[in-house]
């Protein structure tokens, strides 16, 4: 068989142009690949980022799998199997995999690797993946490619570098392709159409090297902040955390999450998980308002992708206007946040 494939591509490749022939060594390196994508869950539901990268997965060609590890998933299993996109749904169920320590589904993850040889491995970018790939990686003896925003081809991929400044394409040589994928770079795949089967995959022998306690959460009304429509965001120049009720009343008004610049974290005015930025979190919402935020370019490599952009800053040199789509040079004390709406 192996010399009959050889025959004809040696034929083709001397009956054709040179385009065609690497048209379809590209399609049959396609047939041999396949994808593992690390779901994140709280064992009753999937986590959002996790469609965006199945999307991803789903450029890479071949097929498409996902592995839910946890305890009493038989829920993420049902919505992850009616992903659009998605092949098979491998399921490890054990007490260790409360909480998704990356500790522990690390050796799920090289034994399912090597039970069903996966050319490529990946989660979303979120503290999940970003904690667990890495790890994944490097027991591979590969090298990671982090946070990225597009898929060339199966074994070239782009990330952004210097804070969002520039892109860099990354061609990634390793037997096995490990990566987190951008989420807000991705459309999240259809929660439709899909009929996945499910497959029970053995659980690792547990390692004992550390062990879920507990989680406690912070009830808001307000939407979570990677996955709101519309952010609220303040910074330096609100003055104090008392001033960030100011963004609160707003939000409320437009039933919207509230974020914060690293400058305003740093002066204590919010706590850390309110970060947006190259360290904080990354939101493409449909409309994000920056509040006396002056758009370093951390702040700005992690909201710059918002659909529409709106900015208030007494300073017009303010570098925030460069990529707002509308803007208001004022004292924000002097005008109402609350008239926006």
């Amino acid at each position: 068989m192996i010399c009959v494939l050889i025959y004809c591509l040696l034929h083709f490749s001397s009956n054709k142009k040179d385009e065609n022939v690497t048209q379809v060594f590209h399609n049959l390196g396609q047939m041999f690949q396949s994808t593992l994508v690390v779901a994140e869950h709280n064992n009753d539901k999937l986590t959002p980022i996790t469609l965006n990268a199945i999307t991803a997965a789903s450029k890479l060609g071949g097929e498409v799998s996902c592995l839910v590890a946890g305890t009493n998933c038989a829920k993420v299993v049902e919505e992850i199997s009616k992903v659009h996109g998605v092949k098979k749904v491998l399921v490890a169920q054990h007490d260790s995999y409360k909480g998704g320590l990356p500790e522990e589904l690390t050796p799920l993850i090289l034994q399912t690797q090597k039970q069903f040889n996966f050319t490529h491995i990946c989660a979303g970018a979120s503290a999940f993946g970003k904690n667990l790939l890495p790890r994944v990686a490097a027991k591979l003896d590969v090298a990671p490619v982090s946070d990225i925003i597009e898929i060339k081809s199966p074994d070239t991929f782009v990330r952004t570098i210097y804070a969002g400044n520039a892109l860099s394409t990354v061609k990634c040589n390793e037997p096995i392709k490990v990566f987190t994928v951008r989420g807000t770079s991705f459309e999240a795949a259809s929660t439709e159409g899909g009929s996945a089967a499910s497959e029970e995959v053995a659980a690792a022998s547990p390692t004992g090297i550390s062990e879920w306690l507990e989680q406690t959460l912070t009830k808001s009304d307000r939407p979570e902040l990677t996955s709101a429509k519309v952010v609220v965001s303040g910074g330096r120049g609100l003055k104090s955390g008392e001033n960030f009720q100011l963004l609160y009343d707003l939000a409320d008004k437009l039933n919207a999450a509230v974020g914060a610049s690293r400058a305003a974290v740093d002066a204590g005015y919010v706590p850390n998980d309110m970060q947006v930025g190259q360290t904080g979190k990354i939101v493409a919402p449909e409309l994000y308002i920056a509040v006396g935020i002056s758009g370093a370019i951390q702040h700005l490599a992690g909201m710059k992708d918002s659909k529409t952009i709106v900015a208030i800053n007494k300073d017009p040199e303010a570098p925030i206007f460069q990529v707002a789509d509308y803007g208001l040079v004022a004292d924000l004390f002097k005008v109402s946040v609350c008239s926006l709406n």
